[in-house]
C-alpha cells in the first residue's frame, strides 16, 4: 500500500530528510509477514533507528565496519549499558560529525511506527490483538522508570560526592529488575519474562 493523504507523519519526515527509499514498504513488510518472520512493532522500530543511524554515519563520510552500526545503537539506546559508555558513543559520534542530539531525535518510537503504518500508509493488519500493543507498553513502562531510577540514583551520589558526604570515584549505575516465580523458583529479567510470554512453569501446567 501507498501512503494515504494527511499530514507527514514523524516516521515520514525521518524517511524523506535521511533518503530512506524503500523502507515504508521494508517496514510493512516485515510487519504483516509477508510470507517470512514477522517483526513485532518494537523491532521494526529498532530496524528503522539503525538505518537512521546509518544514514548519518554515511553522510558524515564515516565508513562504519561490519556490525558496528549495531553495536552504536545498542549502546545509544539499551537500558543496560551505563551512562558512562553512552557518554563514550555520543562524543565519539560527534568526532566522526553526527549531530547526535538531531540524531537521537530522529530516532522514533514503536507508537510512531504503528501509527505511520496504519494511519499512513493504510495497513490492516492483526498478530496477537490487544494483548501484544498491551505487552509492548507495558514493557515500555518498565523501561522507563528503570532510566529514570537510574537517572535520579546518579544524579543523587553525583550531589553527594560533590558536596564531600560521601567519598566516590568515576562510577556507573545499574537497575536490573528481575522477576523470581514463586511456584517454581525460576529467576527472568523482567524483558526475558516479557518476551517469552510468562514463566514456562505455566506453559507445562
Amino acid at each position: 500500500m501507498g501512503e494515504t493523504s494527511g499530514p507527514r507523519s514523524k516516521v515520514q519526515r525521518v524517511i524523506d530528510e535521511y533518503e530512506l527509499t524503500g523502507m515504508g514498504e521494508q517496514l510493512e513488510a516485515y510487519w504483516t509477514g509477508d510470507g517470512e518472520v514477522e517483526y513485532s512493532l518494537r523491532e521494526l522500530a529498532d530496524v528503522f533507528n539503525r538505518a537512521v543511524l546509518r544514514a548519518a554515519l554515511d553522510r558524515a563520510g564515516a565508513s562504519p565496519l561490519e556490525g558496528e552500526v549495531e553495536n552504536t545503537y545498542r549502546l545509544l539506546t539499551d537500558d543496560s549499558v551505563s551512562s558512562g559508555v553512552r557518554t563514550e558513543t555520543r562524543n565519539a559520534l560527534a568526532r566522526d560529525g553526527v549531530a547526535v542530539e538531531e540524531l537521537e531525535d530522529d530516532f522514533v518510537t514503536h507508537q510512531a511506527v504503528h501509527t505511520y503504518l496504519t494511519k499512513h500508509r493504510g495497513v490492516e493488519y492483526e498478530s496477537g490483538g490487544d494483548e501484544t500493543d498491551q505487552v509492548e507498553k507495558g514493557a515500555e513502562t518498565i523501561q522507563r522508570l528503570r532510566s529514570r531510577t537510574s537517572a535520579v540514583a546518579e544524579t543523587t551520589l553525583e550531589n553527594l560526592e560533590s558536596t564531600d558526604r560521601i567519598a566516590l570515584g568515576d562510577f556507573d549505575v545499574f537497575v536490573d529488575v528481575r522477576v523470581l516465580c514463586d511456584t517454581c523458583g525460576r529467576s527472568y529479567t523482567v524483558d526475558d519474562l516479557l518476551e517469552d510470554g510468562g514463566c514456562a512453569c505455566a506453559e507445562s501446567e
